[in-house]
């Protein structure tokens, strides 16, 4: 790239190239890229459409959009992701958030704002970026949450999330395989919501997932191995005694075709009510199970 490289100019070319190369979203790809590199915001790659970058700049550009042609997630490049209308710090350590878990999160909050007369307590398991613990926790200021994982590589990541957002405070990080909790992490009575976005791709779908979630976001927040991706539904089941209180309630995340095999999981154990699913308007699929533990 030489100094005639004006940021429209390389606004074009990046979409271009970005375009041949299958990544998503390319123009918008492009001007995260740019704006990275550049220090800026999005919005002024056009308040600056005719200025030239100087070359280490545009270095940085171009190793940047090497990397996203190679299927780099494009949040990982750039280190953040906005999820519910916050902005969260994504590592490859954290899966980075979707918008279909946003349906999981306002359905938390619904819960939790049904009963102003006192705090919610929740746990939400495989935290990951803390992005639903965190989002909980920031619209409802009297919700109580605990937010656990196996990996201490996402744990430094919710927990600088939890800092930035000024929840820390309010959320507690444990580092934890599922409901494999000390005794004094869990509040007298239990929980009164489990939350979830758990690994549910089956293993033998792995490899046909697009290259940058296959081969870059953390395959343990994907799946279990040998995983018919309904390992950690079974797993909730079977660890939620003495976690969950009489007539609590759980909201897990969920497949796009799991939905029935999901609710047959708490329903047959003639323990769960099933009390919804859920959707985003613009999903044909249902994203979220919600179960209420009977009394």
């Amino acid at each position: 790239m030489s100094d005639d490289w004006t940021i429209g100019r390389l606004l074009g070319w990046t979409t271009g190239w970005l375009t041949r190369h299958e990544v998503d979203s390319p123009r918008l790809a492009a001007e995260l890229l740019i704006a990275q590199a550049l220090g800026c915001r999005r919005i002024e790659l056009y308040t600056r459409f005719n200025a030239v970058p100087d070359p280490d700049r545009l270095a940085a550009v171009r190793e940047l959009v090497r990397r996203a042609a190679e299927h780099v997630p494009i949040a990982y490049l750039i280190g953040r992701k906005e999820f519910f209308s916050l902005e969260f710090e994504v590592t490859p350590a954290v899966l980075i958030p979707r918008p279909e878990t946003e349906t999981l999160v306002q359905k938390a909050i619904d819960l939790c704002r049904a009963r102003p007369d006192r705090p919610t307590r929740i746990i939400d398991l495989g935290t990951g970026s803390g992005c639903i613990a965190i989002a909980i926790a920031k619209y409802v200021p009297i919700a109580q949450v605990t937010a656990t994982d196996i990996s201490a590589e996402a744990l430094a990541v919710a927990r600088r999330n939890a800092e930035r957002h000024e929840v820390a405070q309010r959320v507690r990080f444990i580092q934890a395989d599922w409901l494999d909790l000390p005794a004094a992490a869990v509040p007298a009575g239990g929980f009164d919501l489990i939350v979830s976005n758990p690994p549910y791709i089956p293993e033998s779908q792995i490899e046909r997932l697009p290259p940058d979630v296959r081969e870059h976001e953390p395959r343990q927040a994907l799946t279990a191995p040998g995983s018919d991706g309904l390992v950690y539904y079974r797993r909730l089941l079977a660890e939620y005694p003495g976690r969950l209180r009489p007539g609590g309630d759980m909201l897990v995340e969920i497949g796009h075709d799991q939905h029935r095999a999901v609710v047959d999981i708490f329903v047959s154990s003639g323990l769960f009510d099933h009390a919804g699913t859920y959707r985003d308007p613009s999903d044909p699929h249902d994203r979220v199970v919600h179960v209420r533990l009977r009394k």
